[in-house]
Parts: structure tokens; C-alpha cells; sequence
């Protein structure tokens, strides 16, 4: 096999995979979070979608996610959740996209928030190659599971990202707020929809951000 690039060794000045890995997962573990504080138990649990989908409820699935993938795989122990063997879950009916009426969100974000931590214990304690075994009976590497939670919990922070701004108009993250012109000014934000929607063309968009002034600082 050629010698490659990716297959080298990290310079010391750089931070390890195993770094790399983590610090991704624990920031898109605080964009969905982010995503949920501030709002009513309502809109908290409110379906957004035609299947249900909901900002608690990816708190919950992904508490699920991370304590089967990056736990329970190894051995390791986790937080029991209790829902995970209840009668609805016996039936196949599970409860991991959504809030029971007697679970409040704070309740579902301190399990997740405990899941995380056996989560990290074992990310520091395992190596990469570490070798587990997915539910499927399939032999899998902490490496592997780690990169799948962290693509998971990704995808789902832009789910919820999409459902906040319908709920409240919120974008961003908790760092970095977006900075859409539109989120205050409405002729700014009727314009471009227009225009995303093919109906301004590039001359006349042109002139108009330059006649607004819309310029990035």
C-alpha cells in the first residue's frame, strides 16, 4: 500500500485524534442543548415534522445513543434509563424521541448530561482500537463508535438548529449567533427569500444589498 498522509502520525503541535474526536462530540452536544434552553415545556416538546420530531425528544434519543454506543458496547457502566424497559418498550413503542408527560426536560437533560460524563470516562480510558461489540453481534472499535455519536449528535443539532428557528426565530449557537440580516430587518429577509427563490436576478441583487448597505464588517 502507497504511504499516505492521513495514515502518519499526529505532529505533537496538534491535538490527537482522540482530542479531535472529543472536543467535536462535546460541542455539538452543547449546540443541542443550547437549542432547548429558553423555551416553554411546550415548545420544547412540540412536533415539528409530520413523524413527531421534537427538541427533546433528540436529547433523549441521543442519551440513548451514547449509552449504548459508547458504554454499553465496552462493557462499561452508564446511567440506567428507566424508560428503556418499560411496557411501551416491551411492545416496540419506544419513547426515545419524545418526553413522557411525567419526565420534564430538566429531568431528560440531567440523564443526558450523566450519560455524557460515562460516555467521556470511557473515551479516556479506552483506546481508540479498543475493541467492542454492537448490538448486532458485530465486532466495532471505540473509534468507530465515537465517530458515529459524534456524526449522529451533529446531524441532530442541525435538526433542532432548523426546529428553533420555526419555533422562535433563534439561530446559531450559543457562541456564535448567526448573522443573517434578516433576523432584523424584514424587507432585508423578504428580499432574499425572493431572491433564493429565483426571482430577484444577480444585477438587480447586486444593487440592492449595495443600496442597503449590506456589507460584512
Amino acid at each position: 500500500m502507497a504511504d499516505r498522509n492521513d495514515d502518519k502520525p499526529t505532529p505533537a503541535s496538534l491535538p490527537t485524534e482522540r482530542a479531535l474526536l472529543h472536543t467535536h462530540l462535546q460541542d455539538a452536544r452543547d449546540a443541542l442543548i443550547w437549542k432547548v434552553e429558553g423555551l416553554n415545556e411546550a415548545d420544547r416538546r412540540r412536533p415539528m415534522t409530520p413523524t413527531g420530531t421534537n427538541l427533546v425528544g433528540l436529547v433523549k434519543h441521543l442519551t440513548q445513543i451514547e449509552g449504548w454506543y459508547l458504554c454499553q458496547f465496552f462493557d462499561r457502566e452508564r446511567p440506567r434509563l428507566e424508560w428503556e424497559w418499560d411496557v411501551d418498550a416491551d411492545w416496540g413503542h419506544h419513547s426515545n424521541m419524545y418526553a413522557k408527560p411525567e419526565e420534564t426536560t430538566e429531568d431528560l437533560i440531567v440523564a443526558y448530561r450523566a450519560t455524557n460524563a460515562a460516555a467521556d470516562r470511557a473515551i479516556d480510558d479506552l483506546d481508540l482500537d479498543a475493541v467492542g461489540r454492537h448490538w448486532s453481534g458485530k465486532t466495532v472499535s471505540m473509534r468507530s463508535m465515537l465517530l458515529v455519536v459524534l456524526v449522529d449528535t451533529a446531524r441532530h443539532a442541525g435538526h433542532s438548529d432548523i426546529m428553533r428557528e420555526m419555533i422562535d426565530g433563534r439561530t446559531g449557537d450559543r457562541h456564535s449567533p448567526s448573522g443573517f440580516y434578516g433576523a432584523a430587518d424584514e424587507e432585508y429577509r423578504l428580499a432574499y427569500l425572493a431572491r433564493v427563490q429565483g426571482e430577484i436576478d444577480t444585477p438587480d441583487w447586486w444593487d440592492y444589498i449595495k443600496t442597503r448597505g449590506k456589507k460584512w464588517s
